[in-house]
């Protein structure tokens, strides 16, 4: 894997109202998210750093330069050792028992939910401190267990770092009562589609803020760009890629950085989500002579790896809900209503999507020149990963149909452009051939055809941007 450096904010072009400094969330954090050691290493170092505290308490205690309060246990040192070797494996027990039946319903789970399943469980916060809480625990009461000793004055027994021990175990109790709630929760279906209907909205907000302003001037603006990107392609030279992998980060302020330093401009050829191929056309560089030094840059400022994430990539978070939704409908699971569920979010996050501007990104550097042009996050190709997929495995299937449908003409209430109505359209058209040709009951597709016609009238409605009133029958 490879990462870039660290980056600075950098001027983005995105319309004549928008923000003009842009900030991109960072690999890095996605990366220590989707691991089970950082949270418990930083528990065990508030475990070592507690024990320092109260071995050195005891310590006073121990020669009477402090007086324990009342409530902290007393009693011999072997009465000591017991409660700790018993506190110390009872919780390593548990720890290993409990994850281990976890990670076996999660791999039951994730047959019917997709093998993404077990990567969400990694990332979530709640799993990783349980993991870290039981671990410090056990840290915590090994340590105690080590400081109990013999010094000159009689049987060291660290008192209070027992009774702390003691009461690290009730909050592993309570954090194990907390961690089976969790886990019961978090592997039913409806939490599972509305958690990553979730993290879709946050990459959409991360990705692409709100705009204010004429979304249709917006458009004018994106045609340029695209007049400038074909002028300039003629005279460009290719950098390739280095190694293979899904492109998972670019760091955009350093390539602006880059392109200023050397007077260039760099038009990048993949997103973060594409799967990038070693020795293919990863950028193309202008004025040719800069290509050399661009891209050992490039090599800095791109991140790829094995898999997709959802930094800079909300399609990713789309194809994971049509995942599940096309294992639904499959004949082995055949779960409408699961399917029914996965089509109503994705509708909520395509009409999201629809009241934000898409246009190419072109950033410029400090001297207000073009210095960056990044590969066009098309509209139409989210709606087509969103709903293409999900309508061809629910051939024959009317009341998915007839959900498609409906979601459509609920994403064509906030649509803000024309072109945007077109893709939806496109969808909808498909829609009704397919049923036309695969559904045989008569009155089936007559409601396939009267929620086509509500499709078309919200669709025919003015691009206001604005929600009106909900499709009836949805």
């Amino acid at each position: 894997m490879t990462g870039p450096d660290d980056t600075t904010t950098t001027e983005r072009e995105s319309d004549a109202h928008g923000p003009e400094n842009l900030r991109l969330p960072s690999w890095r954090r996605e990366s220590l998210r989707t691991t089970f050691w950082v949270v418990p290493t930083l528990l065990i170092v508030v475990a070592c750093l507690l024990f320092i505290l109260t071995f050195e308490l005891d310590l006073a205690a121990y020669h009477h330069h402090l007086t324990l309060p009342w409530w902290v246990r007393t009693g011999s040192a072997d009465a000591g050792r017991q409660v700790l070797i018993g506190i110390a494996a009872a919780i390593i027990t548990t720890v290993g028992v409990v994850f281990s039946i976890t990670i076996l319903a999660l791999t039951l789970a994730s047959q019917q939910f997709g093998p993404r399943m077990l990567r969400n469980f990694i990332r979530d916060p709640g799993n990783q401190m349980t993991l870290g809480v039981f671990v410090g625990t056990f840290v915590y009461s090994v340590l105690v267990l080590g400081s109990i000793t013999t010094l000159p004055g009689g049987d060291f027994v660290p008192h209070l770092s027992i009774t702390v021990s003691e009461a690290l175990l009730l909050v592993d109790v309570a954090v194990l009562v907390y961690f089976i709630h969790h886990i019961a929760k978090t592997i039913q279906l409806p939490e599972v589609i509305a958690t990553i209907a979730r993290d879709l909205n946050r990459a959409i907000d991360a990705e692409f803020p709100r705009h204010v302003g004429d979304h249709e001037e917006a458009e004018r603006v994106s045609s340029v760009t695209d007049e400038l990107t074909e002028a300039l392609t003629v005279r460009g030279a290719e950098v390739t890629a280095r190694q293979s992998g899904y492109l998972q980060y670019v760091s955009y302020g350093q390539l602006v950085d880059i392109a200023e330093n050397l007077d260039a401009v760099i038009r990048l050829a993949h997103r973060p989500g594409h799967f990038v191929v070693a020795n293919r056309p990863l950028a193309t560089v202008w004025p040719a002579g800069a290509a050399g030094q661009v891209a050992a840059a490039l090599d800095k400022a791109h991140v790829t790896g094995p898999h997709r994430t959802l930094t800079q990539d909300p399609v990713f978070a789309i194809d994971q809900l049509v995942e599940i939704a096309i294992r639904a409908l499959s004949p082995a699971v055949n779960d409408t209503f699961t399917a029914l569920t996965c089509i109503d979010w994705l509708s909520a996050g395509l009409s999201e999507i629809s009241s934000r501007i898409l246009e190419e990104g072109v950033y410029r550097g400090r001297s207000g020149k073009i210095r960056l042009i990044e590969f066009d996050p098309s509209y139409g190709r989210m709606v087509n990963r969103a709903v293409d997929k999900v309508r061809q495995a629910a051939r024959g299937m009317p009341a998915v149909l007839i959900r498609l449908i409906d979601a459509l003409a609920h994403v064509a209430e906030n649509t803000t452009t024309e072109r945007q109505r077109g893709v939806l359209a496109r969808q909808a058209e498909m829609i009704m051939r397919s049923a036309e040709a695969d559904v045989t009951e008569r009155n089936d597709l007559a409601d396939i055809r009267r929620r086509y016609d509500r499709f078309l009238e919200a669709a025919s409605g003015p691009t206001t941007g604005r929600p009106r009133a909900v499709v009836p029958g949805r």
